[in-house]
């Protein structure tokens, strides 16, 4: 499926690959996540379930998971479609933000990493307030003019920040966290792409595994989980209030035959102001909720049920590396 933008067509699920070789861009976690083998077995079986769109970062990993996703690639002899993304530091007390020279810089390397000549989409990882976002995208006008990105855009945009974005530049998306409990984007955010042809893309659809029922309420957290590594980004989910939500969200989704997951990702997927999806699971057997969820579309019956269940809940913003 492509999105409704015609500029900028993207596949309607993308692999996340934050966790290849570290948790996302902080630098205390590189060199942890997956190892090379473990990301090859989930690139292998996204690719095989016609996943074909894979979302990384500079600094994901310290460059490890363009890295991984550049070498799987050459192994294997295919070639998905690519969105990467600069801002974040490459290592402790490195350089960081969109200041031009650094971003051709970081657009190069990369290019290097990944193995490839031009990556589909190209996003600005943070705001950077140091940095007139038209000399920024000056440098994305530049990259694109070479062939070297398809298209450019931002991530972890507010809507005012969205706004000045758009009168500096031709941004053809923005990727922000948005799931049944991340909702901040619904009010001004999501109205503006929508007048403005500006390409949505979700991260974080499970909310760090909040939305899989992987957390009960009383009960410890799963080795490995997300609330064991990096827990700060959800902090403020641990209330009585979300428990109770996910319990009538897992009443919902028994009663169609489908996991909590699966439910999460088809309420984002029956959403039409929602252009991409991406999910960030850590092994091939969590990629079942997202054929779920294309096997048993949410109607919009569903959708109201869903949204009613969680009324009340106040959904925040979390960071990029926090939602993959």
């Amino acid at each position: 499926m492509q999105g409704d933008d015609p500029g900028l067509a993207v596949a309607r699920i993308a692999l996340g690959c934050g966790n290849f070789g570290g948790i996302g861009s902080a630098p205390d976690f590189f060199g942890q996540g997956l190892t090379d083998d473990e990301a090859f077995a989930l690139m292998d079986a996204a690719f095989q379930a016609g996943i074909d769109w894979f979302d990384t970062a500079d600094a994901y990993g310290g460059g490890r998971s363009e890295r991984a996703i550049g070498r799987w690639m050459a192994t294997r002899g295919v070639r998905p479609r690519l969105t990467t993304k600069t801002f974040n530091p490459m290592e402790a007390g490195a350089d960081h933000g969109l200041k031009p020279d650094r971003v051709a810089r970081q657009l190069r390397s990369s290019l290097d990493r990944l193995g490839v000549s031009q990556v589909e989409l190209y996003l600005a990882h943070e705001y950077d307030p140091d940095v007139p976002l038209v000399e920024t995208f000056g440098a994305f006008g530049t990259a694109q003019a070479d062939g070297l990105i398809g298209a450019y855009g931002v991530s972890n945009f507010d809507a005012p920040q969205l706004a000045a974005a758009l009168a500096a530049g031709a941004p053809r998306a923005v990727q922000n966290s948005y799931s049944l409990l991340a909702r901040q984007d619904e009010p001004d955010l999501l109205p503006l792409c929508a007048e403005r042809g500006v390409a949505y893309l979700a991260f974080g659809p499970l909310a760090g595994g909040w939305l899989t029922g992987k957390y009960r309420r009383g009960a410890a957290y799963p080795a490995g989980s997300r609330m064991t590594q990096r827990p700060e980004p959800y902090q403020d989910l641990v209330t009585g209030a979300t428990f109770d939500a996910l319990d009538r969200l897992e009443a919902i989704a028994a009663s169609r035959g489908t996991s909590l997951a699966g439910l999460a990702l088809g309420w984002l997927l029956a959403d039409e102001r929602v252009t991409q999806v991406v999910i960030g699971p850590g092994r091939p057997e969590h990629l079942a909720p997202a054929a779920e969820a294309l096997r048993h579309p949410v109607t919009e019956a569903e959708r109201a049920e869903i949204e009613a269940a969680v009324a009340g809940l106040s959904g925040r913003p979390r960071s990029q590396e926090a939602g993959q």
